[in-house]
């Protein structure tokens, strides 16, 4: 049933104005932004099938642009913008939340973020979180790109990154493309590299996170560092 045959209270745009956005299931607020189906197919439909095909809200919002373009409907580059707005909106919200507290007071808001950049990506990304004093959230950067290990992320660079961002801790992360997120040998090894580098300059290592797409590990939690 197309949405304006719904009766006013039932219509997503007409429930959130009422409501407030709380009152809105997954599929209705999708709603809004796909904003039309396809033909037999409403718009409520076409949102639950997304929902259903990427695992709900946070598959979608993990999905990559080509996995986007070949659903039926997200083929043109309007919705696909769309959606791609709403996840860097998600990104700078988790960002600014990292800045207004420590990164080890909010665990969940950390892997989200890192979860956000980096569990989407065809390739190893390694990535560290520069923190200050207080472990808030000076920057993120992405320093290192393809197969990882210790001849491929240079503790020297990770050093120098974090003398220019005058940081007191960092969290590293990188990501398992083939799904999984059980650190291997070379894991632990980079990690053993990068503290003993990162401590000569008095800058603490908390944590090294290792993401794919719909999990995330803490090797602090695991006590591997």
């Amino acid at each position: 049933m197309p949405l304006k045959d719904l009766p006013p209270d039932a219509r997503p745009r007409e429930k959130l104005l009422a409501r407030g956005p709380g009152a809105l299931g997954d599929a209705e607020l999708l709603a809004l932004l796909l904003r039309t189906g396809l033909p037999g197919t409403s718009v409520l439909q076409m949102a639950q099938q997304l929902l259903d095909e990427f695992g709900g809200i946070a598959g979608l919002l993990h999905a990559g642009p080509g996995d986007l373009k070949r659903v039926k409907g997200l083929g043109g580059t309007a919705k696909r913008a769309e959606l791609a707005a709403v996840l860097e909106l998600a990104r700078r919200a988790l960002a600014e939340q990292l800045k207004e507290r420590p990164a080890l007071d909010a665990p969940g808001v950390l892997r989200d973020y890192l979860q956000l950049h980096l569990a989407q990506r065809p390739y190893e990304v390694f990535a560290v979180l520069f923190l200050d004093v207080h472990h808030r959230l000076i920057a993120l950067e992405e320093l290192f790109r393809g197969t990882l290990a210790q001849t491929s992320v240079y503790p020297r660079e990770v050093v120098l990154r974090a003398l220019h961002h005058h940081a007191a801790a960092v969290v590293l992360a990188h990501n398992h493309p083939s799904g999984g997120v059980e650190p291997s040998r070379a894991d632990e090894a980079l990690t053993r590299s990068l503290k003993a580098a990162l401590a000569l300059v008095d800058v603490r290592v908390i944590d090294h996170v290792i993401v794919a797409p719909g999990s995330a590990l803490s090797m602090a939690e695991r006590g591997l560092l």
